[in-house]
């Protein structure tokens, strides 16, 4: 009798309307984009089989993923030899050390080609750290620039100029001054890195600032004016009342500043042939062979897949932090 009950409850619970919705909620989060991608597939392969350039023709997707394929096993096999690399050196310095107990080993590094993976976590890696000091210069300066017109006035002519400022025009400034500033015989980081990593830095500063200084300056007056009655210092107003209101803003800013980073960051490398997906593609395209251009696409197609990744990364630590947990993940 009680679950002929529950049963009766929940059919009736259960109307048609909400059969729809339900259906047009899978329909917009897996069918529609498994459509949309289907649809570009095989436009691809139809402008591929039609397209032919100095290399051969226009890789299609069959070509693209053979070539996926090849670079896993390349990075497969480049493992085994470091892997064998060290093991030799290991027994070396063991045998060395029976017959000779005074005998210090050393172990000399591994100094194969960098794989497509490798060349991944080059880039993954700068574009973190250029992003990181950049988020750390432009957000405190954002909130300034947000709580003070007069700081804003101040500092708004700067960003307006460098703003629109090109990352091709920042690479040679930053290449020279890096060059100069930068002298060690055991550098700590390569220049190289460090000449990527400023210019991804100078060029996410601006969207996070401005922002920030948006998102600060137009935080509701009500809560203003709680800040006021309960006379709150300086940094506990910004702690509890700006920085809560503002976080909406502020990550918009940093996703921002994260995709435009990650952009500059492909061309700096292209450009000063710095380690990284940039210098990839850049060699592969000197290379010239006749799977330079599918393995070209490969790199495109994984530039692009971690430039979203990291998009929806950035959405979903604002999810955690903000306060209002409906924040939708678009």
């Amino acid at each position: 009798m009680a679950s002929s009950t529950i049963v009766k409850i929940m059919s009736d619970k259960i109307t048609p309307s909400m059969g729809l919705k339900t259906l047009l909620k899978i329909s917009n989060v897996i069918l529609l984009p498994l459509i949309g991608m289907v649809v570009f597939v095989a436009l691809w392969a139809a402008v591929a089989n039609n397209l032919e350039t100095s290399l051969g023709k226009f890789p299609g997707p069959v070509a693209v993923l053979e070539q996926a394929v090849v670079l896993v096993e390349e990075h497969q096999a480049q493992a085994e030899k470091e892997a064998a690399f060290y093991e030799r050196q290991e027994l070396r310095n063991a045998d060395r050390m029976a017959k000779d107990p005074s005998y210090e080993p050393n172990i000399r590094a591994f100094t194969g080609v960098p794989t497509f993976f490798d060349q991944i976590w080059t880039s993954l890696y700068t574009v973190g750290v250029g992003f990181f000091f950049a988020s750390l210069i432009a957000v405190p300066l954002g909130i300034m620039c947000g709580l003070s017109k007069s700081a804003y006035a101040a500092i708004n002519p700067l960003i307006q100029l460098f703003k629109p400022i090109s990352p091709l025009a920042w690479l040679p400034l930053v290449t020279m001054v890096v060059s100069a500033v930068y002298v060690s015989d055991d550098p700590f980081f390569a220049k190289s890195f460090v000449t990527s990593a400023v210019t991804v830095a100078l060029c996410c500063l601006w969207p996070t600032l401005i922002n920030t200084a948006v998102g600060v300056s137009s935080v509701d007056s009500d809560l203003l004016n709680v800040s006021k009655v309960l006379r709150l210092n300086t940094w506990v107003h910004i702690q509890k009342i700006i920085l809560p209101s503002s976080i909406p803003m502020i990550f918009t800013g940093l996703r921002l500043s994260l995709g435009i980073g990650w952009m500059v960051l492909i061309a700096a490398e292209m450009l000063a042939q710095n380690p990284g997906l940039g210098k990839f593609v850049w060699d592969e395209f000197q290379n010239g062979s006749s799977q330079s251009l599918a393995r070209i696409m490969v790199a495109v197609l994984t530039i692009g897949i971690i430039g979203f990744a990291l998009d929806r990364l950035m959405l979903s630590l604002q999810k955690s932090v903000s306060w209002d947990k409906s924040v939708n993940l678009r």
